[in-house]
């Protein structure tokens, strides 16, 4: 997709952390400031079987992939013109499921939020390998305080996205960002209208 091309954004799809479910609050207020634009909050299928700990990787981008495209058939519409994304691990699955090299998921957009760049005090174990392959216009929530990669850390490592990254930065705000869920569900809700 050409920069400056706009998409109309016909749904979003949203996957939680990898501690949490679909029904966090942050993704439960997202798809209230977004209504009346359809959104499917999805859980990963560990998660759905009652198990706390994830699946492995080729099983949530299978999930992802389902998901976003099952969605998509069901609105009628192609999966271009969805909107995907999460918190931590559920944004980095999406991510990594548009920047799949053997079967790539086209979407009109990303949001992560919180992208948990690397494990809490291992800064040497970068989740980047991915990032440039990412060919669409991408939004990153985080908070100034998140032990996963600091605002410096985060864009040195998004500096190799092709496509548009915009940046969010939650002051104080930690991992969870808790207590931001309104401040999220309007910086996603403006990055919709640009994109």
């Amino acid at each position: 997709m050409t920069s400056g091309a706009s998409r109309t954004i016909a749904g979003v799809v949203l996957l939680p952390g990898a501690g949490s479910s679909a029904s966090h609050s942050s993704l439960v207020s997202l798809e209230e400031a977004l209504s009346p634009l359809p959104v499917a909050r999805i859980d990963f299928p560990y998660r759905r079987a009652g198990k706390s700990f994830p699946d492995k990787t080729p099983v949530l981008l299978e999930c992802v992939r389902n998901e976003v495209r099952a969605f998509a058939e069901q609105l009628g519409v192609q999966t271009s013109q969805l909107l995907i994304g999460g918190r931590s691990m559920g944004g980095r699955m999406c991510s990594m499921a548009v920047a799949d090299e053997a079967d790539p998921l086209d979407v009109a957009a990303l949001v992560l939020m919180s992208y948990p760049l690397h494990p809490p005090k291992k800064p040497e174990n970068l989740r980047t390998e991915h990032l440039p392959r990412i060919t669409v216009p991408t939004l990153c929530v985080s908070g100034t305080k998140d032990n996963f990669g600091t605002p410096e850390e985060l864009e040195s490592a998004f500096s190799v996205v092709p496509a548009h990254v915009q940046w969010h930065w939650v002051q104080n705000g930690r991992h969870e960002l808790a207590k931001a869920d309104a401040e999220i569900a309007e910086t996603v809700l403006q990055f919709i209208q640009t994109v």
